[in-house]
């Protein structure tokens, strides 16, 4: 998942992008979105069969990003990128990506040697481990411990998302700027059969977080980046008088769908069609002014919530396996939990990766 406040998206150092419309909306609907990505893998450890959880397709929060990534990019970039150039517009995204990736990948690397409850550290020693900060912090996938599920980035996993996310970047900046609307939809038809087999082979669309199912994650991005693309230039910005609540809710209802033997035909046909509907929406929708400072503030924090929360996800699995404490105990420990990390989020914002981000635009952009 990644971030992508349409203010900051329009107003680049050169000055080439000038600010355009705020979708506050989709702010708050990415927030919204990533708290119940923090909630779901939280309940993933208490409750490791998904018929018991209760948020069991926020999964899907991923290809929502995805989508929403492809629109708002689509949007900022399409008709300036000509001006802007390549290399300044992947200076840009490196400069929004990437100082979190390697703050999480500190988080990430400190809760692997210091978890109270855990001995994986010592299992893999000190040179693996610095083989696995190295290879989370370059994005390089290295799914090597066998104890977490071989994930693609053990000491923050959420990484594999991001990992695809700066390939559609790149692959938007160099190919798919330069296509025709009717390739385009050639090319997101194709990506949605793909889609549908990846979720009746895999039973649902879950995958791309771990070695044996890393293709599945290029599929989802592929869909729903293209989707994302063509609803911007489709012009399906739906104006209606819906607003952040509601909106909100038509997003949790997938989050909150029960996980069954249909999720093999329900995540395809809510990816395909439910979530670029929604990003039509969300586009179109009508902000009540007092909702604008939680939808500011969902917004900005949904990334850094997104890419440090995994580690502390990894520290309570460790503590489940060791303690084994009882639903009750759980039920408090999660929302304070994920209260804790919403206020952590910000504080990383706040304190590292804006400043980061500060920094890094002054260095790569001397010459502005």
């Amino acid at each position: 998942m990644v971030q992508h406040n349409t203010m900051s998206l329009n107003t680049t150092p050169n000055g080439l992008l000038k600010t355009k419309q705020h979708f506050e909306i989709l702010d708050g609907l990415r927030g919204l979105a990533a708290v119940a990505v923090v909630i779901f893998h939280f309940m993933e450890f208490a409750t490791p069969d998904y018929k018991d959880n209760f948020i069991a397709h926020a999964y899907l929060a991923v290809d929502f990003f995805f989508c929403l990534s492809g629109f708002v990019i689509a949007y900022a970039y399409d008709h300036k990128l000509a001006d802007l150039g390549i290399i300044p517009f992947l200076k840009l995204r490196f400069i929004r990506l990437h100082p979190l990736v390697i703050i999480g990948s500190i988080i990430g690397v400190l809760a692997f040697i210091f978890d109270p409850f855990s001995k994986l550290q010592d299992v893999y020693g000190y040179a693996q481990t610095f083989i696995l900060f190295v290879s989370s912090c370059f994005m390089v996938p290295y799914p090597l411990v066998q104890e977490r599920y071989f994930n693609l980035f053990h000491l923050n996993p959420p990484t594999w998302s991001l990992f695809w996310e700066y390939l559609a970047n790149i692959v938007y900046a160099l190919v798919l700027i330069k296509l025709p609307n009717k390739v385009l939809w050639v090319l997101t038809i194709i990506a949605a059969v793909m889609l549908g087999f990846e979720a009746q082979k895999a039973g649902y669309l879950g995958v791309g977080w771990g070695g044996d199912n890393f293709f599945g994650g290029g599929i989802r991005v592929l869909f729903s980046f293209l989707a994302g693309i063509l609803v911007y230039r489709s012009k399906w910005i739906i104006r209606s008088k819906l607003g952040f609540v509601s909106m909100g809710i038509l997003l949790l209802v997938v989050f909150l769908i029960p996980f069954s033997k249909a999720n093999a035909i329900i995540d395809p046909l809510l990816v395909v069609f439910y979530f670029p509907l929604l990003v039509a929406l969300g586009a179109g929708a009508t902000l009540q002014p007092k909702l604008s400072k939680i939808c500011k503030f969902s917004g900005e924090i949904s990334y850094p919530l997104y890419v440090i929360h995994y580690p502390f996800l990894w520290l309570f699995l460790s503590y489940i396996e060791v303690k084994k404490p009882d639903m009750a105990t759980m039920q408090i420990l999660i929302p304070i939990g994920t209260i804790a990390l919403v206020l952590l989020a910000y504080g990383v914002l706040v304190f590292m990766d804006l400043p980061l981000r500060k920094y890094l635009k002054k260095i790569m952009f001397k010459s502005v």
